[in-house]
């Protein structure tokens, strides 16, 4: 994970702060607290005058000592006692691991939301922030450039785990009309970047950049710090709704490469689309030919509700980049599946397009190893 600013560092590294030492403002829970975005956002708000309490929950105690720690799943109906007495909860115990079986991702991320909401509003919780993506607007040729908080949802369940962000986007909309009193804010990130693994992030760690003849890619991306600063923002109530985050502005795939010092394979969109779609129904790689649409389209956001707000992101798409090229660095991925050193030499050596699509002959091999079986 990328290294936080020194104020979170402080507040993670307190080994017998009491807890709630602050006197003002709410008192916050947060689900997902001991690990990713979660441990960053829990450290964050410890270390803030303007947070009363923090409660962490998760399924393992976390390393900040200054948040009230409750150990359980989130899917547990007991978790509305643990929510007593908080005034808003950030939801983050989400599970989109790219390796996960899809079924058991769905039944964790679509119960879990469930249940925080319902129990928030028993505990009287006042308002719950959710995470979800701006993958949820869907990346179409035809999308504006920016897309606007209100832009109608378009995306489809073809992409990893969108299907549960969707779901959970639902969800988030029937809650007040269900459970009066309860607010609910929604923060929609970019491509997200430090310390997380997502099918746009391995993008970058193929020896060539997938480019898909007639598409028009617009990169926009996301620092988790700058994610972390706009869940703050939604928790002190500074902005809400529907909100947007990311790095201001875009960069073209063409400034990408150049930036990156990483070449493109253009391929037919058949070629492209029906080599993921064979690779990952055997099994070979775990992202579905849904992910490269968020590759070929554009799926950028204004962010004007946080900047309307007075937010503003500390990292430019520029500076992201370069970070994530340097968290990835030694990292060799061919079709979204991680390969082992001795696979990436063999890999290198039979060439960029089998490398990265496996074509033809890596889909007979590998029938012919099942049937071998």
């Amino acid at each position: 994970m990328s290294s936080p600013d020194p104020q979170v560092r402080a507040a993670r590294n307190q080994s017998t702060s009491s807890v709630g030492s602050g006197t003002r403002g709410p008192v916050v829970a947060v689900t997902g607290a001991a690990s990713g975005i979660g441990a960053l956002l829990t450290a964050r708000l410890a270390a803030s005058d303007e947070i009363k309490q923090v409660v962490a929950i998760d399924e393992r105690r976390g390393e900040c000592a200054a948040a009230r720690w409750q150990i359980l799943d989130v899917r547990d109906p007991a978790i509305a006692e643990k929510l007593r007495g908080a005034d808003v909860v950030v939801h983050l115990a989400l599970d989109l691991d790219l390796e996960t079986d899809a079924a058991a991702r769905t039944a964790y991320n679509v119960r879990g939301t469930q249940t925080v909401l319902t129990a928030a509003a028993a505990a009287g919780v006042h308002r719950v922030v959710l995470c979800t993506s701006a993958m949820v607007y869907g990346a179409l040729a035809d999308n504006e450039l920016p897309l606007s908080e209100d832009a109608e949802l378009r995306a489809t369940a073809e992409a990893t785990g969108v299907g549960d962000l969707l779901e959970i986007e639902r969800l988030a909309r029937r809650a007040p009309r269900a459970h009066p009193g309860l607010n609910v804010t929604v923060v929609r990130p970019a491509v997200l970047v430090g310390g997380v693994d997502t099918a746009l992030t391995r993008y970058f760690e193929s020896p060539r950049l997938l480019v898909v003849a007639g598409s028009r890619p617009a990169w926009q991306f996301c620092h988790v710090d700058d994610l972390c600063s706009a869940l703050e923002y939604a928790v002190l109530e500074k902005a809400d709704g529907e909100l947007a985050v990311g790095c201001d502005g875009w960069l073209e795939q063409e400034e990408v490469e150049e930036l990156s010092g990483i070449r493109r394979m253009e391929l037919p969109s058949a070629v492209a689309l029906g080599a993921a779609a064979r690779l990952h129904r055997i099994g070979l790689t775990p992202s579905p030919a849904g992910d490269l649409a968020y590759t070929m389209y554009p799926w950028v956001v204004s962010g004007s509700r946080l900047h309307d707000a007075g937010w503003r992101p500390k990292y430019t798409n520029e500076e992201v980049l370069a970070e994530l090229l340097e968290e990835v660095s030694g990292r060799h991925t061919v079709a979204g599946r991680r390969l082992g050193r001795k696979d990436a030499t063999a890999a290198g050596a039979a060439g960029a397009t089998v490398a990265l699509l496996g074509a033809a002959a890596v889909v007979r091999r590998a029938r012919k190893a099942r049937r071998r079986i």
